[in-house]
């Protein structure tokens, strides 16, 4: 008699990998925002938390929001290749550390990366099945209001933050989903259902 099917197989198999969710889109977007909803209302996600060369802003602490290091600590990391992806604006540089994210993924737990799109692109080439998602302003114009409103840059890195916006938001085609951020839950709560969809493949 044949045996009976999944009864006593794969007893010891860990659990199944979890596929790496990407939220990116252009400065000022409000990725952070987003994805501070999405902690709040979904905390079985593990989001990843970046390395940067950049000082904190007002309310942000380290270990939370961003690891902040020193020009030459994150030059040793890509050196050791320890970070996933990573990129230069506005002389500042920022990046994922490797082996956490890795780590969450063979655990099979629901994992966020949020970075910019240079980064997502080389994510996507490391990792093809990495499902990206564009979160995109409702219109260009409110993009710029955002950038122009927060007032924690200068003008001359926000002019440069918008001459970027304007190609990255011309990227949206090479993502798997767009979220519109006209409303901070709605947009946490599409995500979240995007993670979860992702998971259940």
């Amino acid at each position: 008699m044949p045996a009976a099917s999944g009864s006593a197989l794969n007893t010891d198999a860990g659990p199944r990998p979890s596929v790496l969710t990407v939220l990116s889109g252009p400065s000022g977007v409000g990725k952070g925002t987003v994805v501070a909803e999405v902690r709040r209302a979904y905390p079985q996600v593990w989001v990843s938390v970046s390395c940067t060369t950049r000082a904190p802003r007002p309310g942000e602490q380290d270990g939370v929001q961003y690891n902040f290091v020193s020009r030459a600590d994150f030059l040793h990391l890509i050196e050791a290749g320890e970070l996933l992806e990573y990129a230069e604006f506005a002389d500042n540089l920022y990046g994922t550390p490797r082996q956490p994210v890795l780590d969450r993924l063979a655990a099979g737990q629901p994992t966020l990366l949020e970075i910019e799109l240079q980064g997502a692109r080389q994510v996507r080439a490391l990792m093809p099945a990495a499902y990206l998602v564009f979160l995109a302003p409702p219109s260009f114009d409110v993009l710029a209001q955002r950038l122009t409103g927060r007032g924690t840059e200068a003008p001359d890195v926000i002019e440069a933050r918008l001459a970027r916006a304007k190609e990255e938001m011309a990227a949206e085609d090479d993502f798997d989903a767009i979220v519109v951020n006209d409303d901070v839950r709605l947009a946490a709560a599409k995500l979240v259902e995007l993670l979860e969809r992702v998971g259940a493949q």
